[in-house]
């Protein structure tokens, strides 16, 4: 029942805004008229009524490039009856002395009429094609996340599975090592498995809008200690952080934070060979919390570092997996925070990344004293 009042009074809503939208675009386009018309009355010594029908036949045309059929309609409409009524002899009445003046204020008419709907259908016509390359973009996007998440989901589920299977079935004749092997498997799936739903559930979360970040004082060294404690690294990369002990506490989202800092680490440690060095700084620059993580890997071809960040985004001819989900969220949660992301290659080798974040800040001890 409640469902039910929520989505009426949703729908009327929907419904006002869109009255109101119409009435301002009615307003808006005599409001046009009436300005455009005035101006060649006022120039009106210098110009003849018929070049005054071509400026008012320009401005139905601009009309129609913005608003809706009936506004198009109505200034169309106006502004035949204006040009009658000011600028063909007599003027101000709505007589017409000619015939021929007659014929070419019902051509007027007709070709403002015509002018004005043409134009509409053709701004209509485009928006069609933009919102089905849009649609088809999105399909084909949408396709690769689903073909991407195939493959990583599939795969450490059919790792537990099996793993698990084979405990079940050998675990008696299988030594302690086997079995402590076959563990750590099941672990380095699960890990896999979770950071993929985190990933789908936390971009899903962005663009709803529903995150908000809730700021707290955080030891950014000790932080990022801990996200590498807890990445599972089964591969060989050198990670070091460089001490800093004259850094403040930063006032930040500790969860969202941990997440950006995990999700560039992964990124570095899936795309980078095997002993690549990678090093995390932190620092405190005016306002900002900065954190700069660089490797000595391949860095990213430089036609790329634009759309890195984006949805899905892939590198060409990257190792298969992934969802390409990654630096988007990292980027989400960078610029929930206030901040910015930023990537370059670097000189020599590898790449950097830069995550900027206002911060409040302030010592320990000056914590203890409040």
């Amino acid at each position: 029942m409640l469902i039910g009042i929520f989505d009426k009074i949703s729908i009327n809503r929907k419904l006002v805004k869109s009255k109101n939208t119409y009435l301002k675009q009615y307003l808006i386009s005599i409001f046009m008229v009436l300005i455009v018309s005035l101006c060649c009355y006022a120039i009106k010594e210098n110009i003849n009524y018929r070049i005054a029908a071509l400026i008012l036949l320009l401005t139905v045309s601009v009309i129609a490039m913005l608003f809706d059929i009936f506004p198009v309609l109505l200034s169309a409409f106006l502004s035949a009856v204006i040009w009658n009524f000011f600028f063909i002899q007599p003027e101000f009445t709505f007589d017409i002395s000619s015939t021929e003046d007659f014929l070419m204020f019902i051509s007027y008419f007709f070709i403002a009429m015509l002018n004005g709907v043409l134009t509409f259908k053709i701004r209509q016509a485009e928006r069609k094609a933009r919102d089905k390359e849009e649609k088809e973009k999105t399909i084909k996007l949408y396709n690769t996340l689903l073909s991407s998440l195939s493959h990583e989901l599939r795969t450490p589920i059919a790792t537990i599975l099996g793993t698990v299977d084979t405990l079940k079935d050998s675990g008696s004749k299988l030594t302690q090592e086997q079995q402590l092997d076959l563990y750590n498997e099941i672990d380095i799936a699960g890990v896999r498995l979770n950071r993929q739903v985190e990933n789908i559930l936390n971009m899903s979360r962005l663009e709803s809008g529903i995150l908000k970040p809730k700021a707290d004082w955080c030891d950014m060294q000790e932080l990022i200690s801990s996200t590498i404690q807890k990445m599972n690294f089964n591969i060989h990369h050198q990670i070091v952080l460089e001490e800093n002990r004259n850094l403040p506490l930063f006032r930040l989202d500790v969860g969202f934070t941990e997440q950006i800092i995990n999700n560039i680490l992964h990124n570095a440690t899936q795309y980078t060979p095997e002993k690549t060095f990678i090093q995390i700084t932190v620092q405190h620059i005016e306002n900002n919390c900065v954190v700069i993580i660089s490797d000595n890997g391949g860095g990213f071809p430089e036609s790329e570092i634009v759309t890195i960040f984006d949805k899905f985004r892939r590198l060409p001819n990257s190792k298969t997996g992934g969802s390409g989900l990654g630096l988007s969220i990292v980027k989400g949660f960078t610029e929930t925070q206030g901040g910015k992301v930023s990537l370059k290659n670097n000189e020599r080798c590898g790449a950097t990344f830069t995550i900027e974040i206002p911060s409040e800040t302030s010592y320990i001890n000056n914590l203890k004293n409040e």
